[in-house]
C-alpha cells in the first residue's frame, strides 16, 4: 500500500468517526429503547436498557438522571400493581381462614391452621388422614391409625379405580413415625413432611369429587374411605397455602420496591 493511500484511509477514518453519534445521543437512544421496551410490556429489557446508560455513558450526568428517573417510574408502576394484588390476596386469605382454627403451642415455631372439620379431638378413636398447614404456607399430610393391633405402616396410597398416588416411605425408626398405646388400643401417626407426600395432597384436592380410598401400607394393609370433608380439607388447605406463600412473596417484593422508588 502506497503512502498516499495510507494517508487517505487515515483521514477518511477521522471523518467517519467525527460524523458518528455522540455519547449523549447514544445515551438518549438507550433511554428511548428502554421506553419502547416498556411500552411493549418487556419490563426486564426496559430496566436493562436504562441501567446500560450508567454503565456505558456514566459521564453523561443528565442522561444518567433521566434513566434513573425512568427506572423509578417503572418500579413505581410495579409497586402499584403488587400492592393491588396484595390487597386482593389478603381478602381471599381472610375468607379462607374462616374454615380453619389457628393455634400456636409451645412446641410450634409457627402458627398452625387446623381445618375445623378435621378436629383431632373428635376423631381420637378413628383412622383418618389429616392435612397440616402453617402460617408460612408450609403444607404436609399425616396418616393416623387407630386399632387393636400394630400396623407399623410407613406409607400411604390413595386411589379410585385406575388413578392413584402414593407417598414416599417414612421408616419406623424416624421420629415422624410415631407409635403409642394404652391398654389394648394402638395409635400410629406418620407425618409426610418436606415433600415426602409425593404430590398426594394435590392428587386428593384435584380428585375430591371421586370416591377416594386410602391404604395404610405396613406389615399389613388397612383401608379407609376418605370422608368428603377430609377431601375438602385438602382443597382448601392447598389453596390457602398458595395464597399465604404469595402474600409473603409480595410483601418482600413491595419492601424492596419501596426502597428503589425512594
Amino acid at each position: 500500500m502506497t503512502t498516499s493511500k495510507i494517508y487517505f484511509l487515515f483521514f477518511l477514518s477521522i471523518i467517519l468517526f467525527s460524523c458518528g453519534p455522540s455519547k449523549k445521543e447514544l445515551a438518549i437512544g438507550r433511554i428511548q429503547m428502554a421506553h419502547d421496551a416498556y411500552e411493549k410490556g418487556d419490563t426486564t429489557i426496559a430496566l436493562l436498557q436504562a441501567d446500560s446508560v450508567n454503565i456505558l455513558y456514566g459521564e453523561e450526568i443528565q442522561q444518567k438522571e433521566n434513566a434513573q428517573k425512568f427506572k423509578k417510574q417503572i418500579y413505581g408502576d410495579i409497586l402499584f400493581r403488587e400492592q393491588d394484588e396484595l390487597d386482593t390476596i389478603k381478602s381471599m386469605i381472610s375468607e379462607l381462614e374462616k374454615l380453619f382454627n389457628t393455634e400456636k403451642t409451645p412446641y410450634d415455631r409457627y402458627r398452625q391452621y387446623i381445618y375445623k372439620r378435621q378436629d383431632a379431638e373428635k376423631r381420637w378413636n378413628k383412622s383418618y388422614i389429616q392435612v397440616h398447614l402453617d402460617e408460612r404456607g408450609a403444607l404436609y399430610i399425616s396418616s393416623n391409625y387407630y386399632g387393636d393391633k400394630w400396623l407399623n405402616h410407613t406409607s400411604l396410597r390413595v386411589y379410585d379405580k385406575d388413578i392413584q398416588a402414593k407417598t414416599d416411605s417414612v421408616p419406623l425408626s424416624s421420629p415422624l413415625n410415631h407409635h403409642s398405646d394404652f391398654l389394648n388400643t394402638k395409635w400410629e401417626k406418620v407425618s409426610y413432611t418436606n415433600g415426602v407426600d409425593n404430590g398426594l395432597i394435590k392428587f386428593i384436592a384435584d380428585n375430591a369429587d371421586k370416591k377416594l380410598k386410602a391404604v395404610f401400607l405396613g406389615s399389613r394393609y388397612y383401608y379407609i374411605i376418605l370422608e368428603d370433608y377430609d377431601k375438602q380439607a385438602m382443597k382448601e388447605a392447598l389453596k390457602l397455602s398458595e395464597l399465604l406463600k404469595r402474600r409473603i412473596s409480595l410483601e418482600k417484593d413491595i419492601k424492596n420496591l419501596r426502597e428503589k422508588t425512594n
